[in-house]
């Protein structure tokens, strides 16, 4: 981030609400695409229905994953999962710790709705507690159950379909694989998933085809500003020293050479450190390595700026791609010195990058991909 693009982070920027232990931001539409197949969990078992037992009541269960229809599971566009005709329930509609899951004619209640947030927890909202393996176990036979969510890897689980999983991203891990064939292994895209609870609305707005050009016009510029995601500091040490403004009143604790660009947007500059930081609830100005060795914080970086940064645009790279104002747009928001010929060589380079990127998704690109 050179400075040329530095006024347009100095401004207070409100902080999204993360999601902590029981109180989740639940990504809209997470649930909403249908797949069908295995449900993965603790231990690499399967979520299994105790015999391929189609009772009212059936135990719903861990066991080692065997292609069966006890563990094929259809997420449905209404909330449900369901498998061999009938639906995942909480016993009795309990909302309480260690209510069993079990399987039960599909109702329409709370009991049976499921929505999966980015943190790859399935979550039943009447409850706001996550699908646990019991103990925790990861044996053959560990009953299912709502707890409280922990973070604990005994609520974490893979769903068929919607995309990207359970991360609720319309970007699926091996399409973000295939678009970073050659990626720094920092830049994880568990990472990135966590790093959007901060922004919820982000390629969670508007149609499914929005959705995927946003996430397409994030991904290719910040590609275009690492390399592929290949780098994750900046490059030219030279410049190290220079990102240091001593004009403002908290000075540059961290030392003069430490504000150079760090992560998917090339975050650098003191004041850029400090708004960032105060936006996410990080100290980032005294500890600004967060964004070169912790994955959800530098993505943080990369959507702050997407979702809150206007640079010579007028409006959020996220507000041009959800009302129409197109990829362009996007690029005049994050480096404007690009447009209008400054260096349409730089420009084009994101453009390409955009369009192999909604190629990969299967959506139309849209209009305005130039500034």
């Amino acid at each position: 981030m050179d400075k040329s693009r530095s006024a347009r982070l100095r401004r207070v920027l409100v902080a999204a609400v993360a999601a902590v232990l029981g109180a989740f931001i639940l990504i809209p539409g997470a649930a909403a695409a249908a797949g069908t197949g295995a449900i993965t969990g603790y231990g690499g078992k399967c979520v299994d229905v105790s015999g391929a037992n189609t009772a009212n009541g059936t135990k719903v269960q861990l066991w080692t994953c065997n292609g069966t229809n006890a563990q094929n599971w259809t997420v449905g566009t209404d909330g449900t999962i369901r498998a061999l005709g009938k639906c995942l329930d909480v016993s009795g509609g309990s909302t309480a710790d260690g209510a069993k899951v079990q399987l039960w004619d599909c109702n329409g209640t709370g009991a049976q709705q499921w929505v999966a947030n980015a943190a790859r927890d399935i979550v039943n909202p009447q409850a706001n507690k996550c699908l646990d393996a019991t103990g925790p176990s990861s044996a053959d036979g560990t009953p299912l159950q709502i707890w409280t969510c922990s973070g604990g890897a005994n609520q974490k689980w893979t769903v068929p379909g919607g995309g990207g999983g359970t991360s609720g991203f319309v970007v699926s891990e091996a399409q973000f694989n295939q678009m970073f064939p050659s990626r720094n292994s920092f830049y994880t895209y568990a990472g990135l998933t966590d790093a959007m609870r901060k922004y919820p609305a982000f390629a969670t707005t508007g149609s499914d085809t929005v959705k995927r050009q946003e996430a397409a016009a994030f991904l290719a510029n910040v590609s275009h500003e690492t390399g592929g995601l290949v780098y994750i500091n900046e490059i030219n040490t030279a410049n190290y020293p220079h990102y240091c403004d001593y004009s403002q009143p908290y000075g540059c604790p961290a030392g003069q050479a430490a504000y150079y660009g760090r992560g998917p947007i090339q975050l650098s500059w003191n004041f850029n450190y400090k708004a960032a930081g105060d936006a996410l609830g990080v100290d980032l100005l005294n500890n600004p390595n967060l964004v070169a060795t912790n994955s959800s914080i530098s993505w943080q970086t990369g959507l702050w700026y997407w979702m809150t940064g206007t640079g010579g645009a007028g409006t959020t790279s996220h507000n041009a791609m959800v009302n129409g104002q197109g990829f362009g747009t996007t690029i005049r928001a994050i480096n404007s010195i690009e447009c209008n010929g400054g260096n349409t060589a730089q420009m084009q380079d994101r453009v390409n990058l955009y369009n192999r990127f909604v190629g990969i998704l299967g959506v139309p690109a849209g209009g305005n991909l130039t500034c």
